[in-house]
């Protein structure tokens, strides 16, 4: 069953304007923040999508460390820090949610899924505690499987349904078959009582029905569909034709 307006688990992101005196420093000088006064999520599936330093990642490591997550990814329960490099943007948001609280909750961010792997390894190296961490992404080692095994054992084993799943680029280690394959695996937690707030540049993981797509640019942020995407738009010209665009490239 999937969630609605009534029973999705986060429903809007404020930027509280009163706390901010000036819009010239990192991150609120990111384009992102251009006409930012709220977002109002998808129950099921909400795409952060846009080019290289519009802020995406920053916007949704903010909503991530305001809902409790550490900047680092993982669950509510990781506090490990291999560098302390997150922006202090969750300092201006305010997050509204549900009455219904998620059973599972997972940040996952490809940039600092390594340190994610390792921290893993260091909890279930230390004496007692109870089970293995590493037995809920599988049973194998992170770091013993490529990239692209390592990231779809956690969605596959990871993630377990009724869940709140804030992801930034999980496309980096994967093909495109596998990212195929990612589109259905959201599909079966979004059945699920699932919510998914996604960053990504791949038109094939933005491609899921009746998805919330926000587009980031030098203009702010607007709601807008799959096919007018830059990234859509893009990919469609140059497999159109191909040969010319090359030939302008290679000038």
């Amino acid at each position: 069953m999937k969630l609605d307006f009534d029973t999705q688990y986060v429903k809007r992101v404020f930027l509280n304007e009163h706390l901010i005196s000036s819009y010239d420093q990192f991150p609120l000088s990111l384009p992102v923040m251009k006409n930012l006064h709220e977002i109002e999520f998808h129950p099921n599936v909400t795409y952060i999508v846009g080019e290289n330093g519009m802020g995406k990642s920053t916007l949704l490591e903010g909503i991530a460390v305001a809902l409790g997550f550490n900047p680092e990814g993982g669950t509510l329960n990781f506090n490990f820090s291999s560098y302390d490099s997150h922006s202090n943007l969750d300092q201006y948001l305010r997050i509204a949610k549900g009455v219904y609280r998620a059973e599972d909750q997972f940040f996952f961010r490809a940039e600092s899924f390594y340190n994610l792997a390792t921290n893993i390894e260091e909890l279930d190296r230390e004496p007692g505690g109870g089970g293995r961490i590493i037995d809920r992404f599988g049973g194998e080692s992170l770091h013993q499987q490529s990239h692209g095994e390592a990231f779809f054992a956690t969605f596959m084993e990871r993630f377990q349904g009724r869940g709140l799943y804030i992801l930034d680029e999980p496309e980096a280690a994967l093909s495109p078959l596998r990212q195929l394959s990612m589109l259905a695996r959201i599909n079966e937690l979004v059945n699920q009582e699932s919510q998914f707030i996604i960053s990504t540049h791949s038109p094939i993981i933005m491609a899921f029905p009746d998805a919330k797509i926000l587009q980031l640019s030098e203009e702010g942020i607007a709601e807008t569909k799959l096919e007018d995407t830059n990234h859509y738009i893009m990919m469609k010209q140059f497999f159109d034709d191909k040969e010319r665009i090359l030939h302008h490239l290679f000038q």
